[in-house]
């Protein structure tokens, strides 16, 4: 068994050193003799209570529900450049802040407050060796003509590739669940067709026919899954995890964050279902359209109930890595369950105006053919 000095310091019951989680393994790992210890074992019953979801209406009204440290020795520290909340174990602190770059080394730490206990997270699988050889490739200027960017990188990138380094984060999210019931005025659009006399004869013509509409749509929607934190544009963390993956979670284990950082969430669990609500509101408009039927809608005016309001706090795993260019931060995030990246590569100017003379020159040279 392992043996913990805290929550979130594992020592190595050979050697004493600190052991860290190891995706490549889905076990703890001694970095410095190489021994493994399995995880905790998680029964479906275990799982099916950690996974239990919180009343909503509850904790808004009482903001106090389940609050508690990520670790008992969890320490804080705010980054002066965004501004962004990072929980580490100590003496992991040094190193530059994992969503802009700028050193956070110097700065004064102190103990993590009391957020709201993820109920589950979804563990790093994505190791770090084969992240940064995935990063170096994204980087690398290439033929490729599914991805046309990487043609216009610039050849510095590929160095920089060699050199940049990643670091591990629990991002937070929570998700939602609600029954919904919207009562819809609107219109439905039948096509129908008249023949038109012109000065060249006969035309089809297709006209509209509207005709008022009305009704009920329910739905029941599960894990509506919606970013926590403001360090990163929600959008791009949306195509990143799209959904969440039910069948990769764990119950929260500090176990799993050995090695790692965490992000505290900054976007509170009202203004996360506000969100949410956005997200179910545009999924309900489809459920109407396809309620009223017909060749076209019209929405007039839509109502919605919600009931069975429920949330969880859970934590996705990133890799995250900045990197300077041309006096700009771009930003690179990895799915560190799928390998799928997302971010911000600059392109050579000189090599898009190539593309552009070239285009140009070959153009001309097709006119000039087709006129003879």
């Amino acid at each position: 068994m392992v043996n913990t000095t805290s929550i979130n310091q594992y020592q190595c019951p050979g050697c004493k050193a600190d052991m860290a989680f190891d995706p490549d393994l889905g076990q703890l790992k001694c970095s410095y003799c190489g021994r493994t210890e399995a995880m905790p074992n998680v029964t479906a019953t275990k799982l099916r209570a950690t996974l239990q979801e919180h009343d909503l209406a509850t904790f808004i009204e009482t903001n106090r529900t389940h609050l508690a440290q990520l670790a008992t020795t969890a320490q804080e520290v705010t980054c002066p450049g965004c501004q962004a909340t990072i929980t580490f174990e100590p003496p992991d602190v040094a190193g530059k802040c994992p969503f802009c770059t700028t050193s956070i080394v110097a700065q004064k730490s102190h103990p993590a407050d009391p957020t709201l206990a993820p109920s589950a997270l979804v563990p790093f699988k994505v190791g770090r060796k084969v992240a940064v050889t995935n990063l170096r490739e994204w980087l690398a200027f290439r033929w490729d003509w599914k991805d046309l960017k990487a043609i216009f990188l610039p050849g510095q990138l590929k160095q920089l590739a060699q050199n940049q380094a990643l670091t591990g984060v629990y991002l937070p999210f929570w998700t939602y669940d609600a029954q919904t019931q919207s009562h819809y005025q609107g219109q439905r659009g039948t096509y129908y067709y008249v023949t038109k006399q012109t000065k060249e004869g006969t035309e089809r013509v297709r006209k509209t026919r509207w005709l008022h509409a009305s009704g009920r749509v329910s739905r029941f929607f599960d894990d509506v899954l919606v970013p926590a934190t403001r360090a990163i544009d929600s959008k791009k963390l949306q195509r990143l995890w799209p959904s969440l993956p039910v069948s990769q979670l764990k119950p929260y284990s500090a176990e799993y964050l050995a090695g790692f950082q965490a992000q505290r969430y900054e976007i509170m669990v009202k203004e996360g279902y506000e969100q949410a609500k956005g997200m179910m509101a545009n999924i309900i408009r489809g459920d109407i359209r396809t309620d009223i039927g017909g060749d076209q809608q019209r929405i007039r005016s839509v109502s919605t109930t919600y009931s069975q309001e429920t949330f969880k706090h859970i934590l996705l795993p990133v890799w995250m890595a900045s990197y300077r260019y041309g006096g700009k931060t771009y930003q690179v995030m990895i799915n560190a369950q799928t390998g799928v990246i997302m971010g911000e590569r600059p392109v050579a100017a000189w090599k898009v105006g190539l593309a552009v003379a070239i285009a140009t020159i070959i153009l001309i040279m097709v006119i000039l053919v087709t006129n003879g």
